[in-house]
């Protein structure tokens, strides 16, 4: 955004609208920035889960109490993994060059993230309930909640808007792309309640009561 203000808002060659896209830029100039910052970023959320994941199981994090719990994470983990390869895939097959196969790829993201999301604040949800006492837990679901919802109905707008309004796409692009930002930054809350737990001490059989559990793991 900062590079396309200070040309002046230029008009790229993959560009329809007044207002440009970022895989508009994406694909000009800044395209080894585009997929480096894809990669990483896609990467880097399919981490977030893999870790999180870890920590419930090694009981560093509060622990799933039931099969639905672990089928939910690992379902969020794998659509994560989808949505961070179609993330990188969009960036290389840019929409200069591959305008059929980006979107096709922008799609996959989009579905990815939106399964992945809506599976890790089920299982949050369902965690929650087992560990009424944790606050940080029920923030974490309704924090997630609240902008995958958002999210959500704004991917919706935009898929249309993509058809037959560019200019309200291209808005709603950058504005999705922000709010994912703070999706992928919530889960710095999330792993930082392990901090200063050892392996193995929220296992389900030490925490029957809040003096069993970590300060930092209660409300």
């Amino acid at each position: 955004m900062i590079v396309w203000l200070v040309q002046g808002q230029p008009r790229y060659i993959s560009q329809e609208g007044r207002i440009a896209f970022i895989s508009d830029i994406g694909a000009d100039m800044l395209k080894p920035l585009f997929v480096t910052g894809a990669s990483v970023t896609g990467v880097g959320f399919f981490l977030c889960l893999v870790i999180e994941r870890y920590l419930r199981h090694s009981g560093r994090l509060m622990p799933h109490m039931r099969t639905r719990e672990r089928v939910l994470s690992t379902l969020a983990v794998i659509w994560a993994a989808i949505g961070g390869a179609g993330l990188i895939l969009l960036a290389v097959f840019d929409t200069a060059r591959y305008t059929t196969h980006h979107r096709l790829f922008l799609l996959i993201f989009i579905v990815g993230v939106t399964f992945s999301a809506i599976f890790t604040i089920i299982e949050y949800r369902w965690i929650s309930k087992d560990f009424e006492f944790a606050r940080e837990l029920r923030i974490a679901y309704l924090v997630k909640a609240v902008i995958a919802s958002v999210l959500i109905v704004l991917a919706i707008a935009f898929a249309v808007a993509l058809y037959y309004a560019t200019n309200v796409g291209a808005v709603l692009e950058w504005v999705i792309a922000f709010l994912f930002t703070f999706y992928v930054l919530t889960y710095f809350f999330d792993l930082r309640q392990s901090k200063g737990v050892d392996r193995g001490e929220l296992h389900h059989h030490r925490t029957g009561s809040n003096a069993n559990v970590p300060m930092s793991q209660v409300s």
